[in-house]
C-alpha cells in the first residue's frame, strides 16, 4: 500500500506499484471472528501466538477486504479493559459484515497485544501498517500507548481511533490530524464533578495520581478546577503503575486528613486501591472522587468497594432508546462472558468502530483524507449515541464531545449487575476542554500522507 502526500499524488501521473514490504500480509486463519472476539477475556481460552488475523469474507467475494488493526491491550495494567473494548469493536465489524461489509468490501481485522506499554504500542502500529497492510487502527487504554501509536499512524497517514485513553493531552498537545479521541478526558470529568464536591464535601483536597501521563494530566486538571473554586490541594501522592500494595500511600492519607481524595488511578491498580481503602476504613473518613470509572475496573469487586463519586460516559441501564437492545445484542453475540453486561469501555470500542465504518460509507471511499474530513464533521444524535445529549466531533481537537455522567454506588439495585447509580448528566458544551483547543496543533492535510487501501 503506497502512502503519499497530496502534493506527491498530483505530481505522479502514473500509479506507483507498492513494494513487497508494504503489501506483504501474514495470515493466520482461525475458525471465526466471534471466537476471536471472546478469546482472552476472564478465563476464556487465550489468543494463540503474538497476533491474530481473522479472514472473514466469503469465497465468492470479489472485492479486496478492508483490514482493520486492533491495537488493544491483552496483558498489563489494562488487560481487562483491552479485552472489553476489543469485543465492542468486534460487534461493529460483525454488524457491517452481516450486511455486506463496507462499500461492498468484507472487513478483516488483526489484533496484536499492545501490553500496556508505549514501546510495544509503537512496534505494533509499525508492524500493522508496513507488514499487515491495515487501512485503519483502533484501540488504546493507556494514554502513553495511545500517544505512541498515534505518532506512527501520523507518519503513515493512517486514521487512528483512540477508543478509551483519556488524558487531556490526547486531544491537546499530542493531537494529530489522523487521530480521533472517543472517550471523555480527565478535564471533562473533573469539570462535571469538582464544583459540587467542594460545596458538599469541603475545601481541603489530596490528589492520588497514577505516575504516568493520564494520571498527571488528570490531576493537573483537577487541581486547576479545585483552586479556581476556592479549594486547596494540601498534598499529592504519586502511585507508580502496577502498584499492588497501597499501605504507605494510605498511611500518608491518614496523616494529611483531607476532606476529599481525588484519585486518578486506573486499571488493576485501582482494583487494589479500592480493596485496601475498604480494609483501612478510609472510605468512611474522607470523601472519595475517582475521576473516571471504567466498568471492567470494578465489575465483580462487590458493593463495599464501590465507594465515592465517579464519572463515566455510558451505563447499561440508562432509560434511553436502544440501550436494552444493545445489551441484548452483547449477550447474544458473546454468551457466557464473565462480564455479563456491556460497560463504557465496550461502548466506546463499538461506537468508534461503527463511526469509522460509517465515515467510509459517507465518503464513498477508504481514502484517508476523505475519511478524516467525514469524521471531523461528525454529529451523532442522542438517540443514535444512546446518551442524553447529541454528540459531536470537535474539528479543532478531534475529540468526541459527549454527555458526561456522574455516578455512585447503587444501594437499591434492580439486579445483581446494577452497581452504578447515575446521579446526573451534563451536556458536552458545559464540560468541553477549552485548554485542549489552544494546545492542539493539527498537521495540515497536505503534510499528512494520503493513501487508499
Amino acid at each position: 500500500m503506497k502512502r503519499r502526500t497530496q502534493k506527491e499524488q498530483k505530481q505522479q501521473k502514473q500509479p506507483v506499484r507498492p513494494t513487497a514490504s508494504t503489501i506483504s500480509r501474514r495470515r493466520l486463519l482461525k475458525a471465526s471472528a466471534l471466537s476471536a472476539a471472546t478469546a482472552g477475556l476472564y478465563g476464556v481460552a487465550p489468543f494463540f501466538g503474538p497476533w491474530k488475523h481473522n479472514h472473514v469474507w466469503s469465497q465468492t467475494a470479489q472485492k479486496k477486504p478492508l483490514v482493520l488493526g486492533l491495537t488493544m491491550d491483552a496483558s498489563g495494567q489494562y488487560a481487562a479493559s483491552g479485552s472489553d473494548e476489543r469485543l465492542g469493536a468486534m460487534l461493529a465489524i460483525k454488524e457491517f459484515n452481516d450486511k455486506g461489509g463496507v462499500l461492498g468490501r468484507p472487513i478483516e481485522h488483526i489484533h496484536i497485544d499492545t501490553e500496556t506499554t508505549p514501546a510495544t504500542g509503537s512496534r505494533v502500529a509499525e508492524r500493522m501498517i508496513t507488514r499487515n497492510n491495515v487501512a485503519f487502527l483502533i484501540g488504546a487504554l493507556h494514554s502513553g500507548v495511545a500517544n505512541a501509536i498515534s505518532q506512527v499512524a501520523q507518519k503513515y497517514g493512517v486514521v487512528y481511533m483512540n477508543t478509551n485513553s483519556s488524558s487531556p493531552t490526547e486531544a491537546g498537545q499530542n493531537c494529530h490530524r489522523t487521530k480521533f479521541v472517543w472517550d471523555g478526558n480527565g478535564s471533562n470529568f473533573a469539570q462535571a464533578i469538582v464544583k459540587n464536591a467542594i460545596k458538599v464535601n469541603g475545601n481541603n483536597w489530596v490528589l492520588v495520581t497514577n505516575d504516568y501521563v493520564w494520571g498527571h494530566d488528570t490531576s493537573k486538571a483537577t487541581r486547576q478546577l479545585v483552586e479556581a473554586q476556592g479549594g486547596k490541594i494540601i498534598g499529592e501522592i504519586l502511585v507508580p503503575q502496577n502498584t499492588r500494595d497501597f499501605t504507605s500511600y494510605l498511611l500518608r492519607l491518614q496523616q494529611l486528613k483531607p476532606d476529599v481524595v481525588a484519585a486518578a488511578v486506573g486499571g488493576d491498580d485501582q482494583k487494589s486501591m479500592r480493596q485496601q481503602v475498604i480494609q483501612a476504613g478510609l472510605h468512611k473518613r474522607m470523601a472519595w472522587i475517582n475521576n473516571q470509572q471504567d466498568w471492567p475496573d470494578v465489575y465483580g469487586l462487590g458493593p463495599d468497594a464501590m465507594f465515592g463519586v465517579f464519572g463515566t460516559t455510558w451505563y447499561y441501564r440508562l432509560d434511553l432508546p436502544g440501550v436494552k437492545e444493545f445489551v441484548a445484542q452483547y449477550q447474544k453475540t458473546f454468551p457466557g462472558m464473565a462480564i455479563r453486561v456491556p460497560g463504557n469501555v465496550y461502548y466506546n470500542g463499538y461506537m468508534a468502530t461503527r463511526e469509522l465504518l460509517r465515515a467510509c460509507e459517507r465518503a464513498g471511499s477508504t481514502n484517508n483524507i476523505a475519511v478524516i474530513k467525514q469524521l471531523e464533521g461528525l454529529k451523532v444524535s442522542a438517540r443514535d449515541r444512546m446518551q442524553h445529549f447529541d454528540a459531536y466531533m470537535n474539528p479543532a481537537t478531534h475529540q468526541m464531545q459527549q454527555t458526561i455522567y456522574m455516578a455512585s454506588y447503587n444501594d437499591t439495585p434492580a439486579e445483581k449487575d446494577d452497581i452504578f447509580k447515575i446521579m446526573s448528566w451534563v451536556p458536552p458544551a458545559e464540560v468541553e476542554d477549552k485548554a485542549a483547543v489552544g494546545a492542539c496543533k493539527l498537521e495540515s492535510y497536505e503534510a499528512t500522507p494520503s493513501y487508499e487501501q
